[in-house]
């Protein structure tokens, strides 16, 4: 091995590439991360102004690897979750609509070790925290630094740097985003279609407390998610066209405020903007295999999703976990852990629930973004039926929550 530069090259320190990387430098092995963005770019405020609910068993993993420290401070419990069906948000209209969801942590909390139903954490901060994580565990991280090119050969794989660099590897991980420069060096196509639609994002401070409570609201031009934040305040992403959003974005600060308290309603008080209003176009994209001979895909290189019900990034975590347990168990087995037999477990074990979650967001776009009369009294009545049945909602919980399925071991919270 000393003639590579690393065990793993992962190109993307974005949080689930940094994920990984952490993950196997706890298991003993020497990963190197590129990024085009450095550390200090990335947790600036004007970076990336989003919000993630992060799925109780993926914060469990952040535990089992030290990063948790960094990241607690800024993580806000998600006690509740209130998913309601209407023309215009339930506070707003003075009462919620008969066909709603209610989701309590405390029904699962025998199964969960009383974990809340997952954690609210502004994308900074878990930059940062994870940024942290990375220097304590003593991990090389080339930022600024592009990647333009890889090549694989039969024991190794070779990428080249924009400065003219390059590095080897016996695996490389691509995880660079949904524009990802190794998953077309390795010729993988995409599948996919835009919405035509952009989230519109905006931190605000709320005049009451959330008690940890978040609100979807499924309205014709698209869900509204109020969701919660330390310090009383609240992340907002409502769903607009894309000419709506970029009015929005635009817009004076009254002209914006005039809006969101439409669309807001005043239960939780006044909701006063705090910083940018981002905007971010919204998609679906699919990599056709997650792997090729030495490269893995991860994150939204592998698959870009609706964020309708948040499980984007948690879907990254949870193939970092996966990908991290099938490197290190090979590599402790003597095996070499860029082959292809061993890539295709990784593949294996991630392959169906990433199809099958993409095509449930998409279906649920399409399913709660319209006002069609029968349409919206057949998701009404189902959304009434499962509200009644204990099982289910608990089932439903539990999946949000990571913790279901054949879980790797960092998402049980255990050390590789």
């Amino acid at each position: 091995m000393a003639k590579f530069d690393a065990d793993v090259i992962i190109a993307g320190a974005g949080m689930a590439g940094a994920t990984l990387g952490l993950a196997l430098a706890k298991a003993g092995l020497k990963p190197l991360l590129i990024d085009p963005v450095a550390f200090d770019a990335q947790i600036a405020p004007t970076f990336d102004g989003r919000a993630s609910a992060i799925a109780y068993a993926n914060f469990r993993q952040w535990r089992a690897l030290g990063a948790a420290p960094h990241l607690e401070p800024h993580a806000q419990r998600i006690e509740q979750i209130l998913v309601t069906d209407g023309r215009l948000p339930g506070a707003s209209a003075g009462a919620h609509s008969p066909f709603f969801l209610r989701f309590d942590s405390e029904e699962i909390a025998d199964r969960s070790e009383g974990e809340p139903l997952g954690y609210m954490l502004q994308n900074r901060h878990t930059r940062a925290g994870l940024a942290q994580a990375l220097l304590d565990a003593g991990v090389e991280v080339l930022a600024p630094a592009r990647v333009v090119g890889a090549e694989a050969g039969p024991r190794e794989v070779s990428v080249s740097l924009a400065d003219g660099r390059t590095l080897t590897a016996p695996l490389v991980v691509g995880a660079e985003g949904r524009g990802s420069v190794i998953r077309e060096q390795a010729g993988i196509g995409t599948i996919g279609w835009d919405y035509r639609q952009v989230g519109v994002v905006a931190t605000v401070k709320l005049d009451r407390p959330h008690e940890g409570v978040a609100h979807e609201y499924f309205l014709p031009s698209g869900p509204f998610a109020i969701l919660p934040l330390t310090e009383d305040r609240a992340s907002l992403v409502w769903t607009e066209s894309t000419s709506r959003g970029a009015a929005l974005k635009s817009a004076r600060d009254e002209v914006f405020h005039a809006h969101l308290q439409r669309r807001f309603g005043d239960f939780l008080g006044e909701a006063k903007r705090q910083g940018p209003v981002f905007t971010y176009p919204l998609s679906l994209q699919l990599a056709e295999r997650l792997t090729a001979p030495r490269i893995a895909l991860l994150g939204d290189a592998a698959h870009g999703v609706h964020p309708i019900a948040g499980q984007g990034l948690n879907l990254g975590l949870k193939g970092a976990a996966a990908l991290a347990e099938t490197i290190v168990e090979a590599a402790r087995l003597g095996e070499d852990f860029g082959s292809e037999a061993v890539l295709e477990r990784y593949a294996a074990w991630r392959r169906f629930d990433t199809a099958s979650l993409s095509a449930g967001m998409d279906l649920f776009v399409r399913l709660f973004s319209n006002d069609n009369p029968l349409l919206r009294l057949g998701r009404g009545l189902g959304m009434s039926a499962v509200n009644r049945i204990g099982p289910a909602r608990k089932f439903f919980m539990q999946e949000a929550g990571g913790a279901v399925g054949d879980l790797p071991r960092l998402l049980r919270g255990e050390a590789l």
